[in-house]
C-alpha cells in the first residue's frame, strides 16, 4: 500500500493519465465482464507478423488496417454495451474536466498481455473520427511509451500504467505514436485475480452501418 497517492499529469497537451481511477470493485467487475468477452486471438499483420497481444473487439473488429463487422473467421463482432460507453463518458469528462455527452465510443479493443507481451509504438489511426481514446489499464503494471505524433522515435515519456489507471488522449496528442515496451509480471493485487494484464482502448469509429 502506497503513503502518498499517485498525482494525476497532462503527459503532453490533450493526453491525459489518472492513476487509481477504477476502485478494487469497479476493477474486479471489469476483469468479469472481460472473461465474458469470448474470441481473444494474436491479430497477424499483412507482412505474415503475428502480435505477442490477444485481442477481443466489441462493436467493430479490428483488421489490419481497417474495421468490419465481421470477425476474421465470418462471425459477427460481439456488441459494444452500453454501460461501457457510459464508463468511457465517465472517464472522458473526469479527465478533462468537461461534458462528456457527445462522446459516444462505438468500439473497443480488449487487449490481454502475459509476461512477455509487447505493443510497438503505433498510432491509431484507422477510426474516421479524431474524438479521443479512453484507456483502462487491469492487472500487471506496464511501462506505456507516449510519444511524438511525427514518428516513433524520441521525444517520448515513459508512464507506469497500474491496475485500476485511467489514460485519455485526444486533441493535439490524437495521432502521437505509443506502445507498451514491456508489462511487470505480478504485480497485480492477488484479489483481482487476473494474471497478466487487460487493456481496453474505447474509441469512436465514425463509421456508420
Amino acid at each position: 500500500m502506497e503513503l502518498l497517492p499517485r498525482p494525476r499529469r497532462e503527459i503532453t497537451p490533450g493526453a491525459v493519465h489518472v492513476p487509481d481511477w477504477l476502485g478494487p470493485e469497479e476493477q474486479r467487475a471489469l476483469v468479469e465482464a472481460c472473461r465474458g468477452w469470448r474470441g481473444y486471438r494474436a491479430t497477424r499483420l499483412p507482412g505474415g507478423g503475428v502480435m505477442s497481444v490477444r485481442t477481443v473487439c466489441l462493436g467493430w473488429q479490428w483488421l489490419p488496417y481497417r474495421y468490419s463487422r465481421m470477425r476474421e473467421d465470418g462471425s459477427p463482432v460481439q456488441p459494444f454495451p452500453g454501460w461501457l460507453a457510459d464508463l468511457g463518458r465517465r472517464a472522458f469528462a473526469d479527465a478533462y474536466g468537461s461534458p462528456a455527452q457527445s462522446y459516444r465510443p462505438d468500439v473497443a479493443l480488449v487487449n490481454y498481455y502475459d509476461a512477455t507481451a509487447k505493443m510497438g509504438m503505433h498510432q491509431d489511426k484507422d477510426e474516421l473520427s479524431a474524438e479521443p481514446v479512453v484507456s483502462l489499464s487491469l492487472g500487471d503494471t506496464c511501462v506505456f511509451r507516449f510519444g511524438n505524433t511525427e514518428h516513433r522515435n524520441r521525444p517520448y515519456t515513459d508512464v507506469e500504467l497500474r491496475s485500476g489507471d485511467l489514460f485519455v488522449f485526444g486533441g493535439p496528442a490524437r495521432w502521437a505514436f505509443h506502445g507498451v515496451p514491456k508489462t511487470l509480471p505480478g504485480t497485480a493485487e492477488p484479489d483481482l485475480g487476473l494474471t497478466g494484464r487487460l487493456n481496453l482502448t474505447l474509441r469512436v469509429s465514425g463509421l456508420e452501418g
